[in-house]
C-alpha cells in the first residue's frame, strides 16, 4: 500500500469515528433517580467533537504521516444560550498548548447531535492581549444585547524574576447579537481579582446588575470570597465602586473554600433561580460541586431560600480527568415550556447535560431543608424525616 493510501486510510478512518461519536443518540440514566435531575449517559462534547480539520493538517505532501499539528485536550465550562430555536454553547476548548479559546457548538434538541461551527471565535482584544481566557457567562440581557463575561488572565506584573507562574484574573466583556459578531468592550473595572462574574439579565433600579466573586489572589480567595453583588451604571465602561457579599462561603459545608455564580439566574414565579459552585478542600484536593440557591425577585441581592447540601457532584468517570473530582456549571437553558437544560462540565475535560423543570428545581430549592451547621441539627432534621416517614408507613 502506497504511503498516500495509507493517509487516506487513516483520514477516513478518523472520519468514521468523529461521524460516529456526533451522531450518537443519548439517553437518560435510570439509575439513582432523584426526582430532581436526569443525567444522561454520553457526555455531550469531548476534545473528540472537534473538526478533525481542527487538528490535522488535510495535505498529503504536507502531513504525510496524518499527525495531529494542532491537538485539543479538552471541552468545557460553556456558557449556553437559546437562540432562533438553536441549543447553542459557547464553549471553552484547550489546545494542547494549554491555551483556552472559544468556540460555538449547535444542537437541534439540546441533548446530542452537537456540532462546532466550522471556525473557532476570534476574540476581539483590549489594548493589553489577554494570555488566556476562559469560562464565558452568556445573558441575554433585556437591553437586545448579548452579553459575554469570561476569565481574563494575564502575568502578574509584580512578579518576581524567575516566577512564571502567578497571574492575575480580570472580567472581559463582550457583547454580540447572533454569536456570530463579537464586540470587545473594557474589561471590568474593579478593586479586587475576578474570576467569576455573570450579568442578571434585567435592569435593577435603571442600572446593570453583576454577581462577582471578590478575591485577593488569583486562585486563593483569601479575605475576599462569596458571592458578590454589584450594579454599574454601563457595560460599555463597566465600574464597580460598590461591591456586597450576598452569598458567603461557610465553614465546614460544601462552599467552605469559595463559591462562585454560576450561569445566570433564571426567572420564576417564585424568584430567581440560581446555580452556584461550592469548593471545599479534601485529601484528594479541591473538591468542586454545584448547589442552588433563590433569590427575592424584586431584590435579586436578597437570597430567600437556600438548601443544605450539594444539588449536583462528580459521579462515576465524571470524577476524573485533568482537574479531578470537578463539577462546574456556567450555562443552563430553560424552555418556555419550562423545560430546563443544565450543561456542566466534569473535571475541567468534558461536557454534560442534565434535565430537569422549573417546577421541580424551585420544588427542591423552597422543600429541602437548609444547612444547620453542626451535626446535631444534620442529625435532627434527618430525624424528623424518618419519623414522619415512619408514620405515614404504619398509618
Amino acid at each position: 500500500m502506497s504511503s498516500f493510501s495509507k493517509f487516506n486510510k487513516r483520514y477516513n478512518k478518523a472520519l468514521k469515528e468523529y461521524e460516529k461519536l456526533i451522531n450518537r443518540k443519548n439517553r437518560k440514566i435510570k439509575e439513582g433517580y432523584n426526582g430532581i435531575y436526569s443525567r444522561y449517559e454520553f457526555p455531550v462534547l469531548t476534545a473528540g467533537h472537534t473538526p478533525i480539520f481542527w487538528r490535522f493538517d488535510l495535505n498529503y505532501e504536507a502531513n504525510p504521516y496524518f499527525q495531529q499539528r494542532l491537538g485539543i485536550n479538552a471541552a468545557f465550562n460553556a456558557g449556553a444560550i437559546l437562540l432562533n430555536g438553536k441549543f447553542l454553547m459557547v464553549v471553552r476548548v484547550e489546545g494542547w498548548d494549554r491555551k483556552s479559546f472559544f468556540a460555538v457548538a449547535e444542537s437541534p434538541n439540546g441533548i446530542d447531535k452537537w456540532k462546532f461551527r466550522d471556525y473557532p471565535v476570534t476574540l476581539p482584544e483590549t489594548e493589553n492581549p489577554d494570555a488566556n481566557v476562559y469560562d464565558m457567562r452568556l445573558t441575554q440581557h433585556e437591553d437586545g444585547w448579548i452579553y459575554g463575561i469570561f476569565c481574563s488572565e494575564r502575568k502578574d506584573p509584580d512578579a518576581p524574576t524567575g516566577d512564571t507562574s502567578s497571574a492575575v484574573a480580570a472580567a472581559g466583556i463582550v457583547r454580540t447579537k447572533n454569536l456570530k459578531t463579537w464586540e470587545r468592550l473594557p474589561d471590568l473595572k474593579t478593586k479586587s481579582q475576578q474570576r467569576n462574574v455573570v450579568l442578571h439579565p434585567e435592569f435593577v433600579k435603571g442600572k446593570y446588575a453583576l454577581y462577582t466573586r471578590p478575591q485577593d489572589g488569583f486562585i486563593d480567595t483569601g479575605s475576599g470570597g462569596g458571592i458578590g453583588w454589584a450594579l454599574v451604571d454601563s457595560m460599555e465602561n463597566a465600574v464597580i465602586k460598590k461591591e456586597k457579599i450576598i452569598e458567603e462561603k461557610v465553614y465546614h459545608t460544601i462552599k467552605e473554600v469559595k463559591n462562585g455564580q454560576g450561569p445566570a439566574p433564571l426567572k420564576t414565579r417564585k424568584g430567581w433561580l440560581h446555580l452556584a459552585h461550592g469548593v471545599r478542600g479534601c485529601a484528594a484536593g479541591l473538591r468542586y460541586v454545584l448547589y442552588m440557591f433563590l433569590t427575592d425577585l424584586e431584590d435579586p441581592s436578597k437570597v430567600i431560600a437556600c438548601p443544605g447540601g450539594y444539588f449536583m457532584a462528580p459521579e462515576g468517570e465524571e470524577r476524573t480527568g485533568d482537574v479531578s473530582n470537578v463539577l462546574f456549571c456556567n450555562g443552563w437553558i430553560v424552555k418556555p415550556n419550562g423545560e430546563v437544560y443544565i450543561y456542566y462540565a466534569s473535571s475541567d475535560t468534558k461536557m454534560h447535560v442534565a434535565t430537569s423543570t422549573t417546577d421541580r428545581l424551585l420544588d427542591y430549592v423552597l422543600n429541602t431543608p437548609e444547612d444547620t451547621f453542626t451535626t446535631g441539627g444534620s442529625v435532627k432534621a434527618r430525624v424528623k424525616l424518618i419519623s414522619d416517614n415512619l408514620s405515614l408507613l404504619k398509618g
